[in-house]
């Protein structure tokens, strides 16, 4: 108790001088690099001043978003792996035989043909019919239902586009025939893109060995909410390195606590560690209007109704210039108002 009393501190004290020192202090002995190795295979994340510079600016995209997820049956290596494929975005790229391009003297068409086996291999649940559906969903494909057919032996057949009408049909010369082809080699390029099973924002998902037979997954990419709605997800335990992000999904309290982690966590990266209360109070700062705010002259003008105080921050003959156009006063009631006056 005696400890608290001593460290306690008094009203009208210049507390953000001293967290401001508290946390740029140590980023001068951070190292530039911008890539740190996360402790899982081929994942980096972003470290160092460029990831701290991103928490403090509140960066609405940040160059390496990472989602950590708690798995309900964290036991089971094959578990981990149906979750996974739930999450990362599969194409039909990597789960076809061959994608060919068929004409006969009846019909054309492009045959895609899946490969069981490794659907089965990489945990996923796709079928002829789930293929189908996702390429009708896919909007730049522009197909109707009557132009994709499944065909037995797990094979989707997809017809060109109908030019529609009595015309189309009478116009069987050497015109329809090549618009027909070039159809079907335009649907040949971009098939094998579409997505037919997870959340397309996901790059990809590792798993994570957290070892004594524990497992967890390391998601790059965005889109918590959905990564927390997966089947197979504890979603009370996900978190994610993107503040923006937690206070779009969990609120403006996720995004607090998400600020005082991240700081911590990129502090000690390199060996630092600063007092909680500092980050605690930068967080507060960045959270307290009930959005975050990021420490630039934007976030600061909605922060602060002092001019001055806006003035001597950053851009000053904006600031005093704007404010005597609108005719606003400052009462001169806190250190930073005082140092711009003088400024």
């Amino acid at each position: 108790m005696s400890k608290y009393q001593a460290k306690r501190s008094e009203p009208g004290s210049a507390v953000g001088a001293v967290g401001a020192q508290s946390i740029g202090e140590p980023g001068t002995q951070m190292t530039l690099k911008t890539f740190h190795f996360a402790g899982v295979a081929s994942m980096n994340i972003t470290a160092g001043v460029p990831r701290i510079k991103e928490i403090i600016n509140a960066a609405k995209n940040i160059s390496t978003p990472i989602i950590n997820v708690a798995l309900e049956c964290d036991s089971d290596i094959k578990a981990a792996r149906m979750v996974k494929g739930r999450i990362e975005n599969s194409t039909l790229r990597e789960i076809c035989r061959h994608i060919h391009v068929v004409l006969t003297p009846s019909a054309a068409y492009l045959e895609v043909a899946l490969d069981e086996k490794m659907i089965r291999a990489m945990q996923l649940d796709v079928s002829p019919h789930t293929v189908r559906v996702a390429l009708l969903s896919t909007s730049k494909l522009k197909l109707k239902p009557n132009r994709v057919l499944l065909a037995g032996g797990f094979c989707v057949h997809i017809l060109p586009p109908d030019d529609g009408g009595r015309a189309a049909a009478n116009a069987v010369g050497a015109a329809a025939h090549r618009r027909a082809l070039f159809h079907l080699q335009a649907l040949r390029v971009s098939v094998p893109g579409v997505i037919v099973q997870g959340i397309p924002s996901v790059t990809r998902a590792v798993i994570n060995d957290l070892g004594k037979g524990r497992y967890s997954l390391v998601v790059e990419g965005t889109n918590l909410q959905a990564v927390m709605g997966t089947e197979g997800v504890k979603g009370a335990e996900t978190t994610t390195n993107h503040v923006m992000e937690a206070e779009r999904t969990l609120g403006i309290e996720a995004a607090r606590s998400c600020i005082i982690r991240e700081i911590t966590t990129t502090m000690g990266a390199h060996g630092m560690t600063i007092d909680a209360r500092h980050s605690m109070l930068l967080a507060d700062v960045m959270t307290y209007k009930g959005e975050v705010l990021g420490i630039t002259r934007f976030g600061m003008a909605k922060m602060k109704d002092s001019v001055l105080m806006l003035a001597s921050f950053e851009k000053t003959t904006d600031h005093l210039f704007d404010a005597a156009i609108h005719g606003r006063t400052d009462s001169i009631d806190g250190v930073s108002a005082g140092l711009g006056l003088r400024v």
